[in-house]
This record gives C-alpha cells, sequence and structure tokens, in this order.
C-alpha cells in the first residue's frame, strides 16, 4: 500500500504516571537523553516520510502548541483541541478524525522511545497492511525486550498474525508499544464522549480484523519518572 500521510501524536492526557515531573509541563516535553517525548515522535515521524501530523491538547495545551510552533514547522500540523474535556484515546479518536485525510493512519502515543533497524518500522507497518483482513495494525515487542515495562503483556498472537487477549488478566508475550495503524472505519459508534480505544480494539478483535507486527528494534517505556533514568543508561551503553 502507499504510504500513510498523516499520523496523530496522542498528547493531551495529564501524565498522572510522570508526577511531580509533569506538575509544570505535559508529559510529551518530559526530556529523555536531553530530547523531549514529543520531539522524538517528530523524528520517528520525519525519518518516516510523514509530512502531516494531529495532535490532541488538553494539559497545558498552550506549552504544546508553542512546542510545535517553534519545532514542527516541517510539518503540516493540525490542533484537535481538547480544552473542555479530556475525551480519553477512543474519545480523542473520534474528534480528531475530520482532520486526518489519510485511511488508514497512524495513531503514536507520545510516552515511549524507539530504536530502529534498518526498516523503518512505520514503513514496516504500511507494507504489511491488509486492508481487506485488517482493521488495526498494532506494532508489538515480546515481553522480554520491552524495557522498563511495569505490565504483563497486553496481547497473544497466533501464526496469521491476529493479536487477542482473551480471558483473565495475566501473563501475555507481547507489549504494545504505542504506535498502531488503524482504518477510518473503526472510529464509529463511540459509546460516549470519553473512552478508552479498548473498545475499538474488542471490535476489531472480535471480528478477527486486529492484526500484530513484531518490533525487530529496541523499545522502552517511558511513562513513570524511574523509568526516565533507565533508559538513559540503555540508551548510553548501546
Amino acid at each position: 500500500m502507499t504510504m500513510p500521510g498523516t499520523a496523530m501524536i496522542m498528547a493531551a492526557g495529564k501524565g498522572t504516571r510522570m508526577m511531580p515531573l509533569t506538575a509544570d509541563r505535559p508529559k510529551p516535553l518530559i526530556e529523555v537523553a536531553g530530547i523531549t517525548l514529543l520531539d522524538h515522535v517528530l523524528d520517528l515521524l520525519r525519518a518516516a516520510g510523514i509530512g502531516r501530523i494531529v495532535v490532541n491538547v488538553h494539559y497545558f495545551p498552550e506549552l504544546i502548541e508553542a512546542h510545535l510552533t517553534a519545532n514542527a514547522s516541517d510539518f503540516d500540523v493540525a490542533i484537535s483541541d481538547e480544552r473542555d474535556l479530556l475525551r480519553d484515546t477512543g474519545g480523542g479518536l473520534v474528534q480528531a478524525l475530520p482532520l486526518i485525510p489519510d485511511d488508514p493512519f497512524f495513531c503514536i502515543n507520545a510516552d515511549n522511545w524507539f530504536a530502529d533497524t534498518e526498516v523503518h518500522a512505520l514503513h514496516r507497518m504500511a507494507q504489511v497492511w491488509d486492508a481487506g483482513q485488517m482493521d488495526v495494525l498494532m506494532l508489538v515487542v515480546p515481553f522480554e525486550r520491552a524495557g522498563n515495562t511495569q505490565g504483563i503483556g497486553d496481547f497473544d498472537i497466533d501464526e496469521h498474525g491476529r493479536l487477542s487477549r482473551d480471558g483473565p488478566r495475566r501473563e501475555r508475550p507481547y507489549v504494545w508499544t504505542g504506535i498502531q495503524l488503524i482504518a477510518k472505519r473503526v472510529v464509529a459508534d463511540p459509546p460516549a464522549e470519553a473512552f478508552s480505544t479498548n473498545v475499538f480494539w474488542d471490535r476489531a478483535i472480535a471480528a478477527k480484523r486486529c492484526f500484530g507486527l513484531v518490533h525487530d528494534g529496541d523499545w522502552f517505556d517511558v511513562g513513570y519518572p524511574a523509568a526516565i533514568g533507565m533508559t538513559e543508561a540503555l540508551l548510553a551503553s548501546a
């Protein structure tokens, strides 16, 4: 398929897990190795050739907007304004959808740190995307390579690449990296103004249209303060 040209960056959350570092700034403006999480995502998108970004804002929105003005002039930037109501990830997608021209489009969380190998992860995702079979394609990483994760794993994956998470909460072999390629048709019939993307994922899983692609580079969860130093040490030793 043609490489999608648009990515949505999830930047509206309050960054509760990052307190007290987020007491005076939004989580995407926290730095790791001297680079803000938001700039790290922007670099990832530049390297992939993405030209349009849609960024949702709620917590310290003026700081996000000012940072984008100063550091993202090479992108076509659209702001999805959630100042009046924080809509969570699913509601954020619903509100942003009219600003997104591409179908499918990338959606990226701004609290993870990625390192690519020879082929860019977003290019790999575009290469394997199959609109006939897929509604959602997530970039996942094996649990044992999920740096700093505090979870127990998110998904099982079958021989065809389909993701599932049936049954009670338990250890699972794959962790979601915070990057997904998603079809617009999934972002429909919202149950409320504010809700999790899990609603859309569960529908796609039930329809056997939720797939995973295993990331072949490093990945770190940097969603909590202690993870910053841990990630910096690992990056310095690489």
